[in-house]
């Protein structure tokens, strides 16, 4: 196929016009591909239509190209990948459109983008997704991880051809007839394509879904089900839709799927699913296509005509052609030179008849297919006046019983006039409704006689539809008397070919006449030979003028080195100067430089000398991170200098590793002044001291950078020895909690979460056998009281129970999702500051129910007091509290484990509220019980204890803002030490103390 004539299909197809796209131009595209095996010529030619700038026209390609990669040659896909990037710009970019084709452009686009991504992972899977039910098990290996993977794939790919699928639909006027209007095929042309994909999905993924179901259980397979319950949903109803549009009902026949989805849980249900076919007529085309040949067909049609052509050649100069067809040194003797001119005449002569006879052919082709396609529209236009001429005898039909009907009517209106004339005194009325029914008859007459004329004229449009179709057969029988006139024709043209090559015979034989005549022309050569010479002479004059221009330009060239070479003298010592100029530059910079790093470092000395500079405390493993920095520091500063010193005119780099020391060294100093508020005197003392030597270290290091010497001169040993004390001396004030090995973390989290709940069940237990001890000893309101603390006890340590359970599923989701390929304790020692947390709660948990039992028991026995029950209640709830937010820290907020463990978290929240409540409640019965009596004592007596109550009073006030402070100060160095010994650091995830103030604000 002509690349010219596929470019100008390709621009005819996508063009600006709100008008679905021809068939003819986009089957001429699709040919084309196959051709050339390949897109290239496609998108040489998309390349340069503006997309960008006119929604209509990325719309139609979007539909050429989805055509193409369905339909067209193997290579499209591989040669379009390279766009895919440009696809999805120009999808986001026609996104910002809220109207209009925008936002279907963009939709398409992804959808393409999609189509091509799908297609490169599952390269066994064609274009138009074609497959035999073997070669689908065959894409899938035998493993149901690759179908389980592949049924998603498909999943998504069939979601975004439902929303371009939808969003069309949102954009039509439904109350219209858009299907009939330009406008409206132009947008529901590519739902054919669509349509063809969506059939196929469907079919594979039902499939696909029976077959995981017979290999993995059904719960797993849950959101699979889930997901296609939905996408089956909305493809039955656009099926639906699409099938009562009458765009579709002569272009496509679409498949209705079933009423109810297939049951995958029932496994003879895949017998009963029945594959929907997408079927497309034999004449299904847009009204203003033309049909046009496969590309199979016009290449066995070109053979055809080839073997016919040579054949006729063979008959006419003979067999023995076939070797060398123009032999004619037998038969006249002709030289050599002169046969193979006259054989390439011949054969010029005889490609332009061939030409000739191809174009005739193709033109007559063309012609049949083009009337062809005109019978194939008459025809289907036909149809339509028939169908039309139905539906108007039906209507006649009815209308004439309507007229039966008001005959019949009309005769008992009659009687009853004669019935009601009889009586006089109802005259008045009776002709009142007579001229009422009068008036409807008029009426109905009227529209009787609409009816009719409305019949005739239908009848005469039939008449005129068979005349239509007696011209049809008229110009059928016509086209045909035509095609055998061009067939004679073309074999008359032959025969014509025949004569004209005898006829070049005979001119051949008058050559000989012509070679004479050549002589002659070569005595006029001769003499026009005298006058070349004649201007060759004068030639030679204008060169010997040129030489002499040449010669006087040498002597200016000359001169003009001379000066280059005087300016190349000045320039060397301009050079010279601006290089002692930048070496001195160079000298002022490091210097500055030097002197601005031995400040940020005596600063930071003198911090250091100065404790009260130093507002919070800083931990030991940050100060390690910052001496191996340092380290790596001084190295690159090695390098630099010695880079500085082969080659002083870099600079940069020399002066950046000086700049980046000083701040690391700085760090370094500061950080290890905050270590050593935390640190014990002793390594607290080592660790300042050795941070004041290295500054100065430092100091006499940059020292030695000013004066330029050599490398060796240049040394950091010292520097680098203290260095070394500092990193000793902090890796032995590492946290106890850093100590633990973080292969041994995942163990010890399934430890301390199996102590957790065993001491829960344990403390569960005690109160079982406190609550029976208490029934069998106690009575009245003590046992009541006893009763009440006990069950609220026992109904907060089975919540903490549901609670750890929630917990620790949630952590094995948390594992499972986050650890990948690897294992859980892997995973653990990965997320060691989340695993230490986890481990820290949960110590917490079970600590506090140990003590929580402790208080109790006091409390049943009579020797505690009611204020510790509720303060270890409020102590298991912060511990709670602690171990949920170390669980969810890392949890997806859409799981259904994090949902169950916040329901029972607000479960331990109402049963601690619950032992506070019924501990306030024993209490104050307890109290009621022991009401003082104050009727025996006199005045004196009441004055006196009134008084001694106040100063109690005033005591216990004092007591207890002293004891809250107290608290406050115990907690600040609980979690300080906490810190120390877990690993925690200001900024991490589940902070301990954020979570304890949290609970107290609640309390």
């Amino acid at each position: 196929m002509d690349v010219s004539k596929m470019t100008v299909s390709i621009n005819k197809a996508i063009n600006t016009q709100e008008v679905a796209v021809k068939e003819k131009h986009a089957r001429t595209c699709i040919l084309g591909t196959h051709h050339e095996k390949g897109a290239q010529t496609f998108w040489s030619v998309v390349n340069r239509l503006p997309l960008s700038s006119n929604a209509v026209l990325c719309w139609k390609f979007c539909h050429v190209f989805h055509k193409l990669l369905r339909d067209g040659h193997a290579n499209v896909l591989k040669d379009s990948l390279r766009y895919k990037n440009e696809l999805s710009d120009m999808s986001r970019m026609w996104g910002h459109l809220s109207e209009g084709y925008g936002q279907l452009c963009s939709i398409y686009l992804k959808l393409l983008r999609t189509k091509m991504e799908y297609h490169t992972k599952n390269p066994r899977f064609p274009g138009n997704l074609q497959m035999s039910d073997r070669q689908l098990d065959e894409a899938g290996e035998s493993d149901v991880n690759n179908f389980f993977q592949l049924t998603v794939e498909m999943f998504d790919y069939l979601e975004c051809e439902l929303n371009l699928f939808q969003t069309v639909f949102n954009s039509l006027d439904m109350s219209r007839s858009v299907s009939v209007t330009t406008a409206g095929q132009c947008r529901l042309a590519p739902l054919i394509q669509v349509i063809l994909d969506c059939s196929h999905l469907y079919d594979y993924t039902v499939k696909l879904l029976f077959k995981l179901h017979s290999c993995l259980p059904a719960d797993t397979l849950q959101g699979h089900r889930d997901r296609f319950m939905e996408q089956f949903t909305k493809l039955k109803d656009l099926f639906y839709r699409s099938s009562n549009l009458q765009y579709f009902k002569r272009l496509i026949q679409i498949p209705q799927l079933p009423e109810n989805p297939p049951n995958f849980l029932r496994a003879s249900a895949l017998s009963e699913h029945i594959s929907p076919v997408v079927v497309i007529p034999a004449e299904a085309s847009s009204p203003d296509s033309e049909p046009v040949l496969e590309k199979d067909d016009l290449m066995d049609m070109d053979a055809s005509q080839q073997n016919v052509f040579d054949n006729k050649f063979d008959d006419i100069f003979g067999s023995s052609f076939s070797s060398d067809p123009f032999n004619f040194n037998s038969q006249n003797g002709v030289n050599k030179d002169e046969k193979d001119h006259l054989i390439d005449q011949l054969y010029q002569e005889i490609s332009g008849l061939k030409a000739q006879l191809e174009n005739l052919k193709t033109e007559s082709q063309r012609a049949v297919l083009q009337l062809k396609g005109r019978i194939s529209e008459l025809e289907a236009e036909l149809a339509e006046q028939q169908h039309l001429r139905q539906q108007a005898v039906d209507e006649s039909e009815f209308l004439r019983a309507e007229l039966d009907e008001l005959k019949k009517k009309r005769e008992d209106t009659e009687k009853a006039q004669r019935s009601l004339t009889e009586i006089e005194r109802k005259a008045q009325a009776n002709e009142q409704r007579y001229s009422k029914l009068k008036e409807k008859y008029s009426e109905l007459v009227q529209n009787h006689a609409d009816l009719l004329r409305k019949n005739a004229e239908v009848t005469k449009q039939v008449s005129v539809a068979r005349q239509a179709q007696a011209d049809l057969e008229r110009e059928k029988k016509e086209l045909e008397d035509s095609y055998q006139r061009i067939s004679e024709q073309a074999q008359r043209k032959t025969q014509e070919q025949t004569e004209v090559l005898e006829n070049l015979k005979q001119e051949l034989a008058t050559s000989k006449q012509e070679l004479q005549i050549a002589q002659g022309s070569l005595d006029t050569c001769a003499q026009a030979e005298e006058k070349w010479v004649t201007q060759i002479a004068e030639l030679e004059k204008e060169r010997d003028s040129l030489v002499n221009a040449m010669a006087r330009r040498e002597e200016e060239v000359s001169a003009l080195q001379e000066q280059l070479e005087h300016t190349q003298l000045k320039l060397s010592s301009a050079q010279e100067s601006m290089c002692q100029l930048a070496k001195d530059q160079r000298k002022m910079l490091l210097a500055e430089s030097r002197k601005a790093a031995e400040q940020v470092i005596q600063e930071a000395l003198r911090q250091l000398e100065e404790p009260t500079l130093i507002s919070c405390p800083g931990s030991a493993d940050h100060l390690l991170s910052t001496v191996k920095y340092v380290s790596n520091c001084i190295e690159q500063l090695e390098k630099c200098w010695s880079q500085y010193l082969a080659h002083p005119e870099d600079i940069s780099g020399l002066l950046h590793s000086v700049t980046l020391l000083a701040r690391l060294t700085s760090d370094t100093i500061v950080h290890g002044g905050t270590t050593c508020l935390r640190a014990p005197p002793e390594a607290a003392d080592a660790l300042t001291e050795a941070c004041k030597q290295y500054g100065k270290e430092t100091l006499i290091y940059l020292a030695f950078l000013e004066g330029e010497g050599t490398l060796e001169s240049v040394n950091s040993t010292s520097m680098k020895s203290c260095l070394s004390k500092i990193m000793a001396i902090g890796e032995e004030l590492l946290p106890r909690g850093l100590d633990i090995k973080q292969e041994e973390l995942g163990d010890l989290v399934d430890k301390e979460m199996a102590a957790t709940s065993a001491a829960i069940e344990t403390a569960t237990a005690r109160i079982e056998e406190m609550l029976s001890k208490s029934r069998a000893g106690d009575t009245g309101v003590k046992l009541e009281v006893n009763e009440r603390i006990l069950g609220s006890c026992t109904s907060l340590m089975q919540a903490i129970q549901v609670l750890i359970v929630a917990s620790k599923d949630l952590q094995r989701e948390i594992v499972e999702s986050g650890r990948g390929t690897a294992s859980p304790k892997e995973f653990y020692a990965k997320n060691s500051r989340w695993t230490e947390g986890l481990i820290s709660a949960s110590k917490a948990v079970g600590w506090g129910a140990t003590v929580m039992v402790d208080a109790a028991d006091l409390v049943v026995q009579g020797r505690g007091k009611f204020e510790e029950l509720m303060v270890c209640s409020h102590e298991i709830a912060a511990s709670t509290a602690q171990l949920v937010a170390a669980s969810k820290v890392k949890a997806d907020k859409d799981s259904s484990n994090l949902a169950q463990l916040q329901q029972a978290s607000r479960g331990v929240s109402q049963a601690t509220a619950a032992v506070v409540a019924s501990t306030i409640s024993g209490k104050s019965q307890i109290e009621e019980t022991d009401n003082m009596d104050f009727s025996s004592m006199t005045l004196t007596q009441i004055k006196r204890q009134e008084m001694d109550s106040q100063v109690r009073v005033l005591e216990l006030e004092n007591e207890l803002q002293k004891e809250r402070q107290k608290l406050g100060e115990l907690r600040k160095k609980h979690y300080e030490l906490a810190g120390v010994a877990e690993g925690w650091e200001e900024g991490t995830e589940a902070s301990p103390p954020a979570l304890q103030e949290a609970v107290t604000e609640k309390e």
